[in-house]
């Protein structure tokens, strides 16, 4: 027959609090309570519980971490990122072709503070974003362009180069000393989203480092996270680097393609179905 060492046990029971609990049964149990600095736990159900957590957090309230805030790109944020850029704030979003960083195109600290953070020159242009195609003509000039064009090529991965015009209600200290202005409506619902929420234009750049590769991931910019006041992920963009098509649209009748992006040929067609010539071809 075995006996139990009392002097052994004792010590022991010393780090058990009893805890009373109800069972799924309904009965009144006695639940014993280890102390885990003492004792630790094998289990498999411990740690797909705390895994199980970890995804539930991610998902449901983003991760609070040292670099920021992740939320995911949903509906369910669009009102706290408006919330943000009428504060001033930068936040980094996804885009139909890359992820960029966006703040309100009439704060001037604000896009001041986008150069900062991409250690950007202030000689390079940002362009704006807005949430539909008929809000182009409260910040550029569209009277001169065939009906329809700008419906054919937006929303979609295009920056439409525009004259600015007297009209426009864009901060003249947004590229000083330019009388263009690049005008994207992405095909991402959620920055669309929080562009017609914030009644305004955002301005809007690539995500990165000035001079290095563009961001299709939240993690290929991991390290300019806590310059942001909020980061919306949306997963790994399909597009690749190469970014939005840039087309000159500021002459009449004509067309200059700035930058080939991921676009150019879809784009071409469209500008040519409108009976657009290309600038400086010869007829």
């Amino acid at each position: 027959m075995y006996t139990i060492n009392h002097t052994k046990i004792t010590p022991l029971l010393n780090h058990i609090r009893f805890k009373p609990s109800v069972s799924f049964f309904g009965t009144l149990s006695v639940v014993p309570k280890f102390n885990l600095s003492l004792v630790r736990h094998r289990g498999f159900e411990g740690r797909s519980i705390k895994k199980m957590a970890w995804s539930l957090d991610r998902c449901d309230q983003g991760i609070e971490s040292r670099s920021g805030i992740v939320r995911p790109a949903t509906e369910v944020y669009a009102d706290e990122a408006v919330e943000a850029l009428k504060a001033g704030k930068v936040i980094a979003v996804p885009t139909d072709t890359l992820y960029g960083f966006a703040c309100d195109a009439c704060s001037i600290e604000a896009v001041n503070r986008i150069y900062e953070i991409k250690g950007r020159k202030h000689t390079s242009p940002l362009a704006i974003c807005v949430g539909d195609v008929k809000d182009i003509g409260r910040f550029a000039v569209t009277d001169h362009l065939p009906l329809g064009l700008l419906e054919g090529l937006l929303p979609g991965p295009v920056t439409v180069v525009l004259a600015r015009g007297e009209s426009s209600i864009l901060e003249k200290s947004l590229n000083p000393g330019l009388d263009s202005i690049g005008v994207r409506v992405p095909d991402s619902d959620f920055i669309r989203m929080i562009a017609r929420g914030s009644g305004s234009a955002l301005a809007l750049t690539s995500a990165n480092l000035s001079g290095q590769p563009s961001s299709v991931d939240i993690k290929d910019f991991k390290n300019l996270w806590e310059h942001c006041m909020f980061v919306y992920d949306g997963g790994i963009l399909p597009a690749g680097r190469a970014g939005s098509t840039v087309v000159d649209l500021t002459m009449i009748g004509k067309y200059k393609i700035l930058r080939a992006g991921s676009a150019k040929e879809e784009t071409v067609s469209i500008l040519e179905r409108y009976s657009l010539q290309e600038a400086g071809a010869t007829a």
